[in-house]
């Protein structure tokens, strides 16, 4: 997408493109078997895919002369050259969707669904906002893009500026829908993650002096370094308090330890560098120092005010100070968050250990109507089976 989209400079002209490459990807490679360069072989082919659309529109003659100027007319779609996708690309098309023309939420929605590839659903599940809503923002978005004019590359200065937020958060939000997928088989989605990572990593070269986006990728590192851990030998979910903690990748550790460190001594701080900080306390040898959590929950909330982060601190709350001043927290924000499934879990948990058994249960049958992934609904039934059954 970021290659075509750079080629062409059309949002959805490089979008029907690579679905046609994918499409006949799908088709071929059954028959052919995979090609040594996968990727130069999707971009090479839906540049063909592009350049044949463009030959049969008006008024296209002089972005198909520019492509063809800049990559020349290779009839093996398959070439190393077509493998041509720049480092930056991908960061060119988040400051591309995050222009300051959209809201918020719609720069948000459609980076996540034509940078990251996610489908309508995830970006609805990680935006805790309804489907449809979600898809409209995006066809508008990409409406505007092609009417506006709106170019394709990293800005400079304030504009840059302006955009960094919302940049950040969409990295955040495709590590967080791979970290803990919405739906289907998988809990943790790696590819995502490592997509995630990749991009914090070529903001801050980008950015080297932005503490923010180092702290970004601090807390990225630091979270992905426990991913061995999270699923037992089974497939099976294991909460943090039980996992084997000489599976984390101590080396991200380092590395994410050292990059809070460097954000901090900035002198500026904010969410994700308090985010990491939180992270770091988790990836500690020992035990979790549930007190640190929660008063660094309680200073990240003044700058992200939201359920979400209400709910995290209420869980750290939980673990500080018992499971009665955690509960206080989460019934005041329960409706707010009614379609998170992860606020039902933390109820049930919560209310497992007051041995309120009865209203834990309707929490973990709350939890498991939203439809997890696989790892946790099963997780989810083994806690319903381990509570007494009504009436006994």
């Amino acid at each position: 997408m970021a290659a075509l989209t750079r080629m062409f400079g059309d949002l959805d002209a490089a979008a029907d493109a690579v679905q046609e490459a994918c499409a006949l990807a799908v088709a071929k490679w059954p028959v052919t078997g995979v090609p040594a360069n996968p990727r130069a072989w999707l971009t090479g082919t839906a540049r063909h895919k592009a350049l044949d659309r463009m030959r049969r529109e008006a008024g296209r003659a002089e972005k198909e002369a520019a492509a063809m100027r800049e990559f020349g007319d290779r009839q093996d779609p398959g070439s190393r050259a077509y493998d041509d996708t720049a480092p930056d690309d991908e960061l060119a098309l988040i400051f591309m969707c995050c222009h300051p023309a959209f809201d918020p939420a719609v720069r948000v929605a459609l980076t996540l669904r034509c940078v990251c590839g996610l489908s309508t659903a995830e970006i609805a599940a990680a935006l805790l906002a309804p489907e449809p809503t979600v898809a409209q923002r995006v066809v508008r978005a990409k409406r505007k893009i092609r009417q506006a004019g709106i170019s394709f590359g990293v800005p400079a200065g304030d504009d840059l500026a302006g955009r960094l937020a919302v940049v950040l958060r969409v990295i955040y939000l495709v590590f967080t829908a791979g970290h803990l997928a919405a739906h289907g088989d998988r809990l943790i989605r790696g590819e995502l993650c490592d997509q995630a990572i990749r991009l914090a990593r070529g903001l801050t070269t980008l950015l080297p002096a932005e503490p923010e986006a180092a702290g970004l990728l601090a807390l990225l590192l630091l979270t992905d370094a426990r991913r061995a851990a999270r699923l037992d030998d089974a497939g099976e979910l294991v909460l943090l308090a039980d996992q084997d903690r000489t599976r984390w990748d101590r080396a991200m550790i380092s590395e994410g330890e050292e990059l809070l460190e460097r954000a901090l001594r900035a002198g500026k701080p904010g969410p994700y560098q308090l985010h990491a900080a939180i992270a770091a306390c988790h990836s500690c040898d020992e035990t979790t120092d549930w007190r640190e959590v929660a008063a660094l929950y309680g200073e990240l909330i003044r700058y992200e005010p939201t359920p979400v982060v209400a709910a995290n601190r209420a869980v750290a709350v939980a673990m500080a100070e018992g499971p009665a001043a955690g509960l206080v927290i989460l019934d005041t924000i329960s409706d707010s968050l009614a379609s998170w499934p992860q606020l039902h879990i933390a109820r049930a948990e919560l209310l497992r250990r007051l041995g309120r058994e009865g209203d834990a249960r309707e929490a973990y049958h709350a939890a498991l109507r939203l439809g997890p992934p696989a790892p946790e609904r099963e997780f989810l039934q083994r806690r319903l089976g381990e509570l007494t059954e009504p009436g006994r």
